[in-house]
């Protein structure tokens, strides 16, 4: 049995189902409410989610059982002398050490060493002194991707849209910038060189070669090999190199998987044919992975934290939500898809567990 943690615009959804068939909507939580994104502790099992409130603002909740008591996180909150706003809480991370990561926007990093009851802001991001020429993506200034490397809680990577990649070696007391090799398209060519103005859509580790990173652009996928220190394009062979997710099999660091979209002007699938693109060769050549998923007509959008997997291996599962309120499933790596769920409101992040 599957559990997948659905975040969606109108609440959370918690399905469950055997890998390769439909799932069943077993609890929904939050009715109403944008759901931003919800995760498992995976030491604890508890329960995590980003909602924002049209009343309250951004908050972070937890429970033990997602049809049970939520409560709210004590913390998530911008110094009150401040003259901006916490607008949105993105993505939850599980650290090494027993941390937990929040980020948000505006660029904005918090951390709770109790399980998600209580949370501080990270201040050395927060004070950091190229902040004021950090620029805000189209979803604003995001801190959407955390990534920690397997067995040292020094050790840690961000990003941010669009200010690019934080990297940190002491557990977050200082941070430096990872951008060499990433070009922003979107901008002048005289205007590319030492930009901060770097739109990354997403980041992962692979988890048995922590130094190789796999990294979404807004135009372009970049693998790095040397801790996020530096970057090579890998997009060649995709028909577009625009998209958002991007996921690993961790038994495999040469793997990746994107979901390409047309372009930033027209996000959706190219030519309405719905596909995951896989590569085992560490980017040096991709295939396309689409059996069982529409193939005409089929304009979809794959928002950044709406793909996800559960395994690896040749038990690797895959599933991804889409904005027009589908969920799509491969219990094999990617060889064949089926429908999980359809007619959900709009999906914004999926959450898979095993």
């Amino acid at each position: 049995m599957t559990e997948l943690l659905v975040g969606t615009r109108k609440g959370l959804f918690v399905l469950e189902g055997e890998p390769g068939a439909p799932f069943q909507a077993v609890t929904r939580a939050f009715p109403g409410e944008p759901v931003e994104y919800a995760t498992r502790d995976r030491r604890t099992g508890r329960l995590l989610a980003a909602v924002t409130s049209a009343v309250y603002g951004p908050k972070l909740w937890f429970a033990e059982d997602p049809a049970g008591e939520w409560q709210q996180a004590e913390g998530v909150a911008l110094p009150e002398d401040g003259e901006v706003a916490l607008e949105r809480i993105w993505v939850i991370e599980t650290g090494e050490d027993g941390t937990l990561y929040a980020g948000g926007d505006p660029g904005v990093l918090f951390e709770s060493r109790d399980g998600g009851a209580t949370w501080e802001l990270n201040a050395a991001l927060w004070e950091h002194p190229t902040r004021s020429a950090w620029r805000p993506g189209g979803g604003g200034l995001c801190l959407h991707s955390i990534v920690p490397w397997p067995g040292d809680p020094t050790r840690l990577a961000l990003a941010i849209s669009a200010a690019g990649v934080w990297l940190s070696g002491d557990g977050g007391r200082t941070w430096r910038s990872g951008n060499r090799g990433l070009v922003a398209r979107y901008l002048p060519e005289e205007a590319r060189e030492d930009t901060l103005a770097l739109c990354v859509h997403h980041v992962e580790r692979a988890r048995r070669r922590p130094e190789r990173l796999f990294l979404q652009f807004h135009g372009g996928v970049y693998r790095s090999d040397d801790g996020g220190e530096s970057w090579t394009d890998i997009g060649a062979g995709l028909p577009s190199d625009f998209g958002f997710p991007l996921v690993l099999d961790p038994a495999d660091p040469d793997s990746a998987y994107v979901i390409p979209l047309t372009a930033d002007v027209d996000r959706v699938t190219p030519d309405g044919r719905v596909r995951v693109y896989e590569t085992r060769d560490a980017g040096a050549t991709w295939r396309p992975r689409g059996d069982g998923l529409p193939g005409r007509d089929a304009y979809m959008t794959v928002l950044r934290l709406a793909f996800d997997r559960a395994g690896e291996g040749p038990g690797l599962q895959l599933y991804f939500g889409t904005t027009s309120g589908a969920v799509f499933g491969s219990p094999d790596a990617g060889a064949g898809w089926a429908t999980v769920a359809e007619h959900l409101p709009a999906v914004q992040s999926v959450r898979a567990n095993a």
